[in-house]
């Protein structure tokens, strides 16, 4: 695991591409690759790249970054493992490439070199790649097919920028920041900038499953090589009985395991004792000829958010090296503003801070790889709020839809004094998507609805409050366009993996673990498995109605205690409910109340003041939205 970084300097101007430069956009991101660092300017000084080395495979120096083709044809940088980089390999040598190293980074150069970007549909893994072909004058970049390591772009005034992390783009001296206000919508409903944009002017995301190509005018090309739907997997699996769905589901995790549990260092499970990561330590267990060295974060005093019984009961039953590590509030709130610096954007999922100390804690004990369980809830229906959805869409949302609007808007027009005075924000804001066409499903739980932001932005950016509903428009169009026939579940799995999973919970993952310069596989998102899972209908997935990951809890019942299987879901959370209304409080009220946003009137103050006020007097949960606030103002603080 890396850290890349790179220039491309198409309109040939001064003081553009250095080897000071690309050593300043490198060394901010020293936590990715602590091990040796590395640049490289082209010949025609176009393109210019950087490198920070986290060393897992081929440990000596031939694994070094950049690498060459022995003709001098084709440059890389690349960010991530490619498990199956042994039988690309053997097919390279076969039509007579000589290797230098023992590296996946080698397979991928002389792959390239071979079979352009082609090479992508034959790799097993998570990457980010750049490529420059000296002889075209060609920059090549691609993210991997589910989003796992994040790609991030800048071009403005003939300078086109990348890197694995903004702070990189942020570190070359001719770029100024300017905040995205078009942005700021979806990081308050969603948690996270969507996977297109992000909260700085003319820095882009590559959007999972995606290349991108520009040449030497500057010319960008962004194409899909990837979708999870997959009609030939949909076909086989329809005339495929239950029990054999099941089987087929863990024959694919254990593949998935097996191929990621290649290291040249040691490696381990972030256990919560859920049934995800419960899974990953039964299935290594039956691989490994050692114990599994197994992690887990708790909370002191708050033994309601706690699931240290099960993760020692799995530890347990597996004989597993287990170590744990309790904090507090005070610990939590002590690493506030260097998440805010780490993350790059606000992420306002506050599982950043256990997932902290976690990694943390992994990193001191030697360990270097560890798999987590990310991806199981969004492919197999694992949380209840998407179980109900669907239910209600079902049952209700798609028949009221077909009322005449004027009706649907009557509807609510009389709800909202009703719905507002109550409280009920939330179900307000779905019943103004019916009257206004929007979609249903937006992706995971909104922090703050459109409801919400008309109250919290004032009267000057309350016209941005309508950018989530565009965004998620264009994801459910996205679906429909990639898979015509896919059914309404379908379509919302592919909001929770294009935009939930991609942009939310696995930048969590990667930015917080390697700030810990440590790497996490993911196998539960195996691109075979995300195939797999997308290709199922709702009436597989949910039979009963109500069952959450019904179809992972049958396929492991051979593996796994059914008390740890068929217990109810916890979910890997944070005690920011309880923080903030005690130990918090005064200092999320500082911080907010004299951020950016309240400060300049972009924020309503007298509705931020009412969510403070409400959620310390326990008249309601604020949790999410303050939480959501507070990291934007120590983030705004860190950056601007």
């Amino acid at each position: 695991m890396c850290g890349i970084a790179g220039i491309f300097n198409y309109s040939g101007r001064q003081n553009a591409i250095s080897h000071e430069i690309l050593k300043q956009m490198s060394d901010c991101i020293i936590e990715r690759g602590p091990d040796s660092d590395g640049a490289y300017i082209s010949d025609d000084e176009l393109c210019g790249m950087s490198f920070r080395r986290l060393a897992i495979v081929d440990l000596s120096s031939n694994g070094n970054q950049p690498m060459q083709t022995a003709d001098g044809q084709f440059s890389i940088v690349f960010n991530g493992e490619i498990y199956n980089h042994l039988d690309v390999r053997k097919q390279l040598v076969e039509l007579g490439f000589n290797y230098r190293s023992r590296t996946d980074t080698e397979t991928i150069l002389y792959g390239f070199a071979r079979w352009g970007k082609g090479v992508l549909q034959k790799l097993l893994g998570m990457w980010a790649i750049a490529i420059y072909d000296n002889r075209r004058q060609e920059l090549f970049l691609a993210r991997d097919r589910i989003g796992i390591k994040p790609l991030y772009f800048y071009k403005k005034d003939g300078i086109f920028l990348f890197a694995s992390e903004i702070k990189s783009i942020l570190a070359h001296p001719l770029v100024e920041k300017d905040f995205n206000f078009d942005e700021l919508p979806n990081y308050l409903n969603y948690g996270l900038s969507s996977n297109r944009g992000t909260l700085f002017k003319h820095i882009y995301k590559i959007p999972a499953g995606h290349y991108l190509v520009i040449n030497k005018d500057g010319e960008t090309k962004l194409e899909r090589y990837w979708s999870p739907f997959n009609k030939e997997k949909e076909t086989e699996l329809e005339h495929l009985t239950d029990k054999e769905i099941q089987k087929q589901l863990l024959d694919l995790l254990r593949q998935s395991i097996e191929a990621r549990m290649m290291s040249d260092v040691p490696f381990g499970v972030f256990l919560s004792g859920g049934i995800d990561s419960s899974v990953n330590v039964a299935l290594m267990a039956e691989i490994m000829n050692r114990p599994v060295d197994t992690f887990t974060v708790g909370f002191r005093q708050l033994d309601k958010y706690n699931e240290l019984q099960y993760a020692r009961k799995i530890a347990e039953i597996f004989k597993t090296n287990h170590r744990e590590i309790l904090i507090d509030e005070s610990d939590a709130i002590g690493i506030m503003e260097k998440l805010a610096y780490r993350e790059d954007e606000p992420n306002a999922d506050p599982v950043c801070l256990p997932l902290y100390f976690l990694s943390k804690l992994t990193r001191q004990s030697g360990t270097i790889v560890v798999q987590v369980g990310e991806g199981s809830d969004e492919q197999f229906a694992g949380y209840p709020w998407i179980v109900q959805h669907y239910n209600v869409y079902e049952k209700y949302w798609k028949h009221y839809i077909k009322l005449p609007q004027f009706i649907r808007k009557s509807a609510y027009y009389a709800a909202k004094p009703v719905l507002n005075s109550t409280g009920q924000i939330l179900a307000l804001d779905y019943i103004r998507r019916a009257a206004y066409n929007e979609q249903f499903y937006w992706s995971g739980m909104p922090i703050f609805s459109v409801c919400h932001l008309k109250k919290l932005l004032t009267a000057s950016f309350e016209h941005l409050a309508a950018k989530p509903a565009e965004y998620a428009d264009y994801l459910h169009r996205q679906a429909l366009e990639l898979s015509p026939d896919a059914d309404y579940y379908q379509r919302m799995a592919y909001l929770e993996l294009t935009q939930r999973l991609a942009e939310l919970l696995l930048m969590r993952v990667d930015k917080v673990t390697m700030s810990h310069s440590i790497e996490a596989r993911v196998p539960f998102l195996d691109h075979r498995i995300v195939e797999f899972s997308t290709a199922l209908k709702a009436n597989c997935k949910m039979p009963d109605g109500k069952t959450t990951k019904y179809i992972l809890k049958k396929a492991v019942e051979s593996i796994l205690p059914k008390d740890i299987i068929y217990r109810r879901k916890q979910g890997f959370a944070a005690p920011v409910e309880e923080w903030l209304r005690k130990e918090w409080h005064q200092y999320a009220q500082n911080e907010i109340m004299n951020s950016y946003f309240v400060q300049n009137n972009i924020f309503n103050k007298n509705f931020v003041e009412k969510l403070l006020a409400e959620h310390h007097s326990h008249k309601a949960n604020n949790s999410k939205q303050i939480f959501a606030l507070l990291m934007l103002s120590l983030w705004w603080k860190k950056y601007f």
